[in-house]
């Protein structure tokens, strides 16, 4: 058995944002891209893409006090995968695994900011230069259009053949979706729609990632229900998230397409809110290798396709683009580090042939442009309950936790347990030995 391892403050005025596409891009025919299903059969895809919540803070997932009606209805509709994890807690290289279906050391694009402003763009032939799901679809006749947040310049370097962002760090014009308006998106899907052309909507808005500034309604509501108003605005962010995803979903269904589109659900990375200022998080959270900071739900939604169930197999995001090329008929490139994870969620299946999940955290900011193993400061991986954080530093001790027993990883067993941990050590070094060829 292999292992592999592993997502508009509407207040009075409307905001149009133009949505340009690329030249010549998905123009393929769809002819000879994958499993023999044909154009017609084709679902359309949306992946909705978190940025910055806990994988804990939503209500499906048992949060007693934030709301998100809207995400638990189409949990409930759903293969829930309560079991996610990103393979870094760090927005760009997260993003840029969903992208490619790649771990960090192998795209390279580890870490948000470089030595100089010069190497930013100079990252973007990492981008260019690797099978990326929305090319790939490109390739088969899909329309995509990326929203929200891009880090890797102009979208068409990823293969859009749509997008919001062309240049500029987190995402520039793209920031707007879901906290200004939602139209680009209802747009490319009406357009698309009219033309019996699938597509593929890449809806990464800054929610409920900082600013955290939601609507009054929402603030006021949980200002009443935590003494911390910087907790309140975070849990007012999530609810505002979630609804803007209601909007979304709303929007297919008006247009009759809700049927034949398939719903993904991710988050980018975690955060624990500090209650003592607004804008921060817990440093257990985001950047570092706790479950805190790298887990999360992950959700699969195609009426009529996917059974509603729970399932406890580890999952990763590396695992969606495998799901989506599987899903829309294309074949799954072999460089691809993630599982499909159509044939459980339909049923077919009843688990993954997997044990294990892995992964890397690197710093904010750069060592070096194309080295990175030098930014990492530490490798991860989840096997049944136990989970081992090996730090990169030879002075500082691993950790392992017993997540079943310990989800918030409180206690270190890695004294107690010396044996587990040259296990998963030796686990670990395999699998880091097997990304270098």
């Amino acid at each position: 058995m292999r292992t592999f391892v592993l997502l508009s403050l509407w207040i009075g005025s409307l905001v149009v944002v133009a949505v340009t596409p690329a030249a010549g891009a998905g123009a393929a025919a769809v002819a000879g891209a994958g499993t023999g299903a044909g154009a017609a059969e084709r679902p359309n895809v949306i992946l909705i893409i978190s940025d910055d919540q806990g994988w804990g803070d939503f209500s499906f997932m048992g949060h007693e006090v934030i709301k998100t009606p809207r995400l638990d209805a189409l949990a409930k509709e759903s293969a829930v995968f309560p079991n996610g994890y990103v393979p870094s807690s760090l927005c760009r290289a997260s993003l840029a695994s969903l992208l490619t279906g790649l771990y960090g050391t192998q795209h390279k694009i580890c870490c948000n900011d470089f030595p100089t402003e010069k190497d930013r763009s100079a990252t973007h032939p990492f981008i260019k230069n690797v099978p990326t799901a929305p090319r790939l679809l490109a390739d088969a006749g899909y329309a995509s259009l990326q929203t929200g947040k891009f880090w890797e310049g102009h979208y068409s370097n990823a293969g859009f053949t749509d997008g919001m962002t062309e240049k500029g760090r987190h995402g520039d014009a793209g920031l707007v979706i879901g906290r200004e308006t939602m139209k680009p998106i209802f747009d490319f899907i009406d357009r698309n729609a009219a033309e019996k052309k699938p597509f593929f909507v890449w809806y990464a808005p800054m929610m409920p990632h900082t600013p955290h500034n939601p609507p009054k309604r929402f603030l006021e509501k949980y200002a009443a229900k935590t003494d911390s108003p910087n907790v309140a605005a975070y849990y007012a962010m999530c609810e505002w998230f979630d609804e803007t995803c209601g909007k979304l979903i709303d929007h297919l269904d008006q247009k009759n397409l809700r049927e034949n589109t398939l719903i993904l659900f991710v988050i980018d990375n975690g955060w624990i809110q500090d209650p003592r200022a607004r804008d921060k998080f817990d440093p257990r959270s985001k950047r570092s290798p706790y479950d805190a900071g790298l887990r999360t739900p992950v959700l699969v939604n195609w009426p009529g396709k996917v059974k509603a169930a729970r399932h406890e197999d580890l999952v990763s995001s590396l695992d969606l683009p495998s799901t989506i090329l599987a899903a829309c008929g294309v074949e799954i490139p072999k460089t691809m580090q993630g599982l499909s994870l159509l044939d459980i969620s339909t049923g077919k299946e009843k688990s993954l042939p997997r044990d294990a999940v892995f992964g890397e955290i690197f710093t904010h900011a750069a060592a070096a442009l194309d080295k990175p193993e030098l930014s990492m400061t530490h490798r991860w991986m989840r096997q049944g309950d136990w989970k081992l954080i090996l730090p990169q530093d030879a002075n500082s001790p691993p950790q392992l936790f017993n997540i079943k027993a310990d989800p918030t990883e409180q206690t270190d067993l890695a004294s107690q347990r010396p044996d587990e941990v040259r296990r998963l050590r030796e686990t670990i070094e395999k699998w880091s030995a097997a990304l270098q060829h």
